[in-house]
């Protein structure tokens, strides 16, 4: 399963802090898709996804200030 998290326009740490409660609710395996636009975020996000056990699977710049990272809970 699939879940999608939008937080752009949010400004850092915001984006990390929604991104730790929405794993919160999913089951271990399922993907989290985070789409964000906070500069921070392309390094806090990925260091406290592999922290905390998770394993980023795509990470990709969608447009000149805009990501989407996938976050595979562990």
């Amino acid at each position: 399963m699939q879940k999608k998290l939008e937080v752009m326009g949010m400004v850092c740490p915001f984006p990390l802090i929604e991104a730790k409660q929405a794993i919160e609710e999913i089951n271990t395996g399922d993907e989290l898709v985070v789409e964000f636009d906070c500069t921070q975020g392309t390094e806090s996000i990925p260091r406290w996804a592999a922290e905390a056990g998770h394993e980023v699977t795509n990470f990709e710049q969608v447009g000149e200030a805009a990501w989407t990272i996938t976050i595979q809970k562990g």
